[in-house]
């Protein structure tokens, strides 16, 4: 450790890239292990709480983790039948919408056809270069993007099992943790892994209720409108909308191609587009500052790229699991001193220093909690 101090800044920075560079291509390796993996985490965050007030009421252990896996599947299983008939609605129309968009294609043919004098038959040769380009040098990465069929269902078995054995081993887990570093640093180690998990779970809570403002208020606007598969679209929204900006993006034109081939009102394109970002404004300035901790508020730039990286190492997953993967990051760098400086990075600039309402609870609830035993 003292060698390491005595190092120049630039070598420090260049053993820190390398780090993270066998840590992304470990990633990228390991990918088909750690995602499960890394959706149990998450799940395991979230049920932390059930299964410690189950314990609580003197429930066993076991069937602690098994309620509190049933009310998450039951939880899951509601918003699925709430949602089933606008989705079966929508998936029943497919064909119709295929048609109704080849009609608009053709629409667009002709009129670059009478405008730019491009004939039908070069704008499709055209295509069919770029799509042979795309086949040629797209495929391994949309492979790798999307799910399979056997990687969703390794993902729903392994997920839950992970997530049982990691309720019930996790004194045990904590306690190798602890027998990783001195005694004397034992406190400092509690003091981390209390706060990671506080402030996981309550982001991670904070997303839920968010992304269903979100989901409410993106489907009422629809609804207003008269716009097809309202609710629908406005899950799917929200939805998205975890995957910054660029979620919001994606949503907004597949909701926008989707409504020109089932509404004739050419002026409710621009009232989804008004109504989604509008509402994303709100959730941007409003709703993310004052429902998720600052604490965790993390910059454009980092989620942004944090998105792109985790998309390009481990496909959809990746983008889903790479904000929480960054506030946790962020997390550990700002309880370690040494990476204080790449948590500040990380950070988003409030401007102030002033910690917001729900940051002060987390703080005050940790310091109660730091030597007590789950």
């Amino acid at each position: 450790m003292k060698l390491y101090e005595q190092w120049p800044l630039y070598v420090k920075l260049g053993f820190q890239f390398l780090v993270v560079f066998f840590i992304c291509y470990f990633i990228y390796v390991a990918q088909s292990i750690l995602i499960p993996f890394a959706f149990a985490v998450l799940l395991f965050v979230l049920l932390l709480p059930v299964v410690i007030f189950l314990e609580s009421k003197k429930v066993g252990r076991v069937f602690s983790i098994i309620i509190a896996l049933l009310l998450a599947t039951g939880f899951v299983a509601v918003i699925i039948y709430l949602l089933s008939n606008q989705i079966s609605v929508f998936v029943n129309d497919v064909p119709s919408i295929k048609q109704h968009l080849n009609e608009h294609f053709i629409a667009v043919q002709n009129w670059i056809k009478n405008r730019l004098h491009i004939s039908v038959s070069e704008q499709n040769q055209y295509l069919a270069q770029q799509a042979d380009k795309l086949k040629a040098t797209g495929t391994g990465y949309i492979r790798s993007t999307f799910f399979s069929i056997s990687e969703a269902l390794m993902l729903l078995i392994l997920m839950p099992v992970y997530s049982f054995l990691l309720l019930y081993y996790r004194i045990h887990i904590r306690n190798f943790l602890f027998a990783l570093f001195k005694k004397e640093l034992k406190e400092d180690v509690q003091n981390v892994i209390l706060k990671s998990k506080l402030m996981i779970r309550n982001y991670m809570i904070g997303l839920v209720i968010e992304m269903s403002m979100v989901a409410f208020a993106n489907s009422v606007g629809l609804l207003i409108l008269g716009i097809k598969y309202a609710i629908f679209f406005g899950v799917l929204s929200a939805v998205l909308n975890i995957i910054p900006y660029l979620g919001m993006f994606t949503a907004t034109v597949f909701t926008v191609l989707v409504t020109l081939t089932t509404s004739a009102n050419t002026s409710d394109v621009i009232w989804i587009v008004v109504i989604f970002y509008g509402i994303h404004m709100l959730d941007v300035n409003i709703l993310m500052p004052n429902i998720v901790s600052s604490r965790l508020r993390i910059n454009v730039l980092i989620s942004v790229l944090g998105v792109v990286i985790g998309g390009a190492l481990t496909g959809i997953s990746g983008l889903f699991l790479s904000v929480p993967a960054i506030a946790f990051i962020k997390i550990l760098c700002d309880q370690i001193e040494s990476l204080r400086p790449w948590g500040m990075l990380m950070g988003a600039d409030t401007g102030s220093e002033q910690k917001n309402r729900l940051y002060k609870k987390l703080q005050k609830f940790s310091k109660l909690r730091l030597t007590q035993r789950e």
